[in-house]
Parts: structure tokens; C-alpha cells; sequence
């Protein structure tokens, strides 16, 4: 019985009591990218979507946003955003954009297309209903991106040094 207790209690301090959340006034989980948020070759605007977050783990000194497809062969990184100050809780839509500020100190990187913003859904045709996975990650220091890190690095590293993330993710339908 004392073992099964400490278990128990082990298993309780082991979870958080609030999870990270990440939300959207734009986006929702598994529904379609609104028309202004996907690529200008399929009639979009290329504007990224407003965002925000909550219950962000108190040790958490900056934090980064990523849009990774998963479905696109070898995967596609869309935005990757780092430094992002640890007290922020919003992004305006267009902030990825050129359309509405970036938080103070925050970076914008190159993405799989080479552009440091924020490139809308514009899977090729025939790519069914691909995902897009809107990462919110929370770091307990600034971002450390040596010269020459691809996408793929940067989310390898973000994923190996997270204290916490949150996810939504949307789909692209044609």
C-alpha cells in the first residue's frame, strides 16, 4: 500500500497542473486555413494568423512559434519565430506577416522557402488535406541558433530544449 501512495504522489507532482495552451481567433484545430491566411498562388494573402497562450511554465525565459507541415515530403517549415519576450501571451494577425508588429526582441528566421516570415499553406496539387502544426514553444533561455541552421535544425533544437509546447493545427482543403 505505501508503495502504490508514493506512486500515486510521485505521479501527481510529475504533472503539471495546467498544460500550455495555444488558441486562435483564426485557426481552429483540424478545420481549414481561412482564405487570407494561405499562399498568394491559391488566391490567399499570405497574412498569419492572430494567436494566443496561456498557462506558459513559470521558468520559461523566452519562448518561439514554428509552423511545421508534416505532410510535405521531408516536412515544410512555414514560420519560425524565436525570442519572443516570456511575458507575451498574443500575436496579432499579420505580425508574421509585415502587417502588424512583432513583439519587442522577437526574430523572424528563414523558413524552407529561404523568407525569415511567414509563408501560408500552398501544398502542390494532388497533397490531399496536409497539416499544419502551429507550435508554441516555451525555453528556458534565449534561443541559441549557430549561422547556417536550417528549418529543420532549429525545430530539432527548439524540440531538444522546450521546458513545455503547445499545439494547434489546422488543415489546408483546395
Amino acid at each position: 500500500m505505501k508503495r502504490f501512495i508514493c506512486a500515486a504522489a510521485l505521479t501527481l507532482l510529475a504533472t503539471p497542473l495546467h498544460a500550455m495552451e495555444l488558441k486562435s481567433a483564426d485557426v481552429s484545430q483540424g478545420a481549414p486555413f481561412p482564405q487570407s491566411e494561405i499562399c498568394s498562388r491559391y488566391g490567399g494573402s499570405d497574412i498569419s494568423p492572430a494567436l494566443s497562450w496561456s498557462c506558459v511554465p513559470t521558468n520559461t525565459k523566452s519562448l518561439a512559434l514554428t509552423i511545421f507541415d508534416p505532410d510535405a515530403h521531408g516536412g515544410w517549415w512555414h514560420w519560425l519565430m524565436i525570442d519572443i519576450p516570456a511575458g507575451t501571451t498574443t500575436m496579432r494577425q499579420g505580425a508574421g506577416s509585415g502587417k502588424a508588429a512583432l513583439p519587442a526582441d522577437a526574430q523572424q528566421l528563414e523558413n524552407s522557402d529561404g523568407n525569415a516570415h511567414y509563408d501560408g499553406p500552398c501544398p502542390p496539387e494532388g497533397s490531399g488535406t496536409p497539416h499544419y502544426e502551429i507550435t508554441l514553444w516555451a525555453l528556458p533561455e534565449k534561443a541559441v541558433v549557430p549561422s547556417g541552421s536550417s528549418p529543420a535544425d532549429i525545430g530539432a533544437w527548439l524540440a531538444g530544449h522546450a521546458l513545455a509546447k503547445a499545439q494547434l493545427t489546422p488543415v489546408y482543403r483546395k
